[in-house]
């Protein structure tokens, strides 16, 4: 099979949501151990997220700064959103949230990794986008509220990302997933080898 993750299930003994959210839920399952043994485990249930890497032709990424009050920070972030609908197509969601977050659109669009932010913690699978050739969108700016309406937006090369990622400097995980990634695809076989837009993602499995 090669070096690759496995998809396993233990078998639980209970389940009990204790907590449900606008978006999100709390989960606890007795999990039954490789010794027999069975213990609590909580965990948030989440839908799922898609974020996107938009690359313009001088090799400047979009970033967006947003407060994040979990952690009291504001973030440099890629744009990124919840996958609201059950089933929804990711490249569809990621397309609405790179018009919503920072009014463009893009013409070529590549997966550039699939992965759990957490999954000591949440069972949230996230979806990175690279979109290439990306313009301004026409009509008018979606109507932003709340953290959002204090977002700032930049275009910074690349190589200044990685290396702030690789100094501490910058912490949100699409953000470093992204630019690494891209960096590393840049540095082998080229942006042309990554998987295409519509690829499988047995983590949430969509409609095309």
């Amino acid at each position: 099979m090669g070096f690759q993750d496995t998809p396993e299930e233990w078998r639980v003994t209970a389940s009990v949501t204790p907590f449900t959210g606008n978006k999100t839920s709390v989960r606890t399952d007795d999990v039954v151990m490789p010794d027999g043994s069975v213990h609590s485990r909580d965990y948030q249930v989440h839908p799922g997220s898609v974020a996107v890497l938009a690359l313009d032709g001088d090799g400047r990424v979009l970033v967006l700064r947003q407060y994040r009050h979990p952690v009291r920070h504001k973030l440099w972030e890629i744009p990124a959103g919840l996958l609201d609908v059950p089933g929804e197509n990711p490249l569809h969601a990621a397309q609405r949230e790179l018009y919503e977050e920072a009014h463009v659109k893009a013409e070529d669009w590549r997966v550039l990794a699939d992965i759990f932010t957490t999954p000591g913690g949440s069972d949230e699978a996230v979806r990175v986008f690279l979109a290439r050739e990306f313009s301004e969108a026409e009509g008018e700016r979606f109507e932003v509220s709340e953290e959002e309406a204090d977002m700032e937006q930049a275009r910074v090369p690349l190589e200044e990302l990685v290396r702030g990622v690789l100094a501490g400097d910058l912490h949100n995980s699409c953000l470093a997933v992204g630019v690494l990634a891209l960096g590393a695809a840049l540095a082998g076989d080229g942006v042309d080898a990554l998987r295409p837009a519509d690829a499988p993602w047995p983590a949430r499995p969509f409609e095309s």
